[in-house]
């Protein structure tokens, strides 16, 4: 056993049937302290029920105080936005783009045609084909980003299509960010009393997409409890993570 493997089995937990991950403590930019808990779950599947999923991991464990951050790839089946690629048909610009998307955008994951149509059928090829272009300019002056700046947040939050992925469903699958997030999160705490956010996540941003309507902490206070991102980038199976004031 590695010692990665050994670090994650010594953080496992397990109460009242809910396996999840002490994720530590932090401390926020004012001084609060937020200790945080990976929740494992099984692979959640197209269709299923955001709440009862709330129900089944988050209530054993749930403490008065408690907020829950949701991962949008998780959110993204529940609400099918989902793509399969039977349903993407790379076309002229996706199939001569996405060879040069490293050279281009840098990294941003349209690598794949298909992701790369995907993009093109959600805002237009126009749009698509000048932020290529503006990004592999001003790539030369060592600005990065421009490229999602102006195809927008939607393609930013294209999640999956990838060979990759840890997770075979993924490799034919693409998730799309909800565009109701908040109205998503109002749903759920009107059906579970947990106050929620939706959170796109990984190691580099926390991304907030939107959080119910009266929920406790702040903005700020909740990119400070989930900077490390919590839920981590493999195959954990960890997309609900509660936050607990202390």
């Amino acid at each position: 056993m590695g010692s990665e493997s050994r670090n994650i089995e010594s953080t496992r937990r397990e109460e009242n049937g809910v396996v999840y991950f002490d994720r530590g403590i932090l401390t926020g930019r004012d001084g609060k302290k937020y200790q945080r808990y990976a929740v494992q779950t099984h692979f959640v599947e197209v269709g299923e029920d955001k709440c009862a999923l709330m129900e089944r991991y988050i209530r054993p464990i749930y403490q008065e105080g408690d907020v829950v951050a949701f991962g949008a790839k998780v959110m993204a089946m529940c609400e099918k936005t989902v793509r399969t690629k039977d349903q993407v048909k790379p076309g002229f610009w996706a199939k001569l783009l996405a060879p040069r998307a490293s050279e281009t955008v840098a990294g941003i994951g349209v690598h794949d045609p298909y992701k790369l149509q995907l993009a093109i059928d959600m805002v237009g090829a126009p749009r698509v084909v000048f932020a290529a272009i503006a990004s592999a300019v001003t790539k030369l002056f060592g600005i990065k980003g421009v490229f999602y700046k102006i195809v927008g947040p939607g393609v930013a939050g294209i999640d999956g299509f990838y060979y990759r992925s840890s997770f075979e469903r993924y490799k034919s699958l693409a998730l799309i960010n909800p565009t109701n997030p908040v109205e998503l999160c109002d749903q759920i705490m009107q059906k579970t009393g947990i106050p929620t956010v939706l959170m796109d996540a990984n190691d580099i941003d926390q991304n907030q997409l939107g959080k119910a309507t009266g929920f406790p902490l702040t903005d700020d206070q909740i990119q400070d409890a989930l900077k490390d991102n919590p839920s981590g980038q493999g195959g954990e199976l960890t997309p609900l993570i509660l936050i607990r004031q202390l």
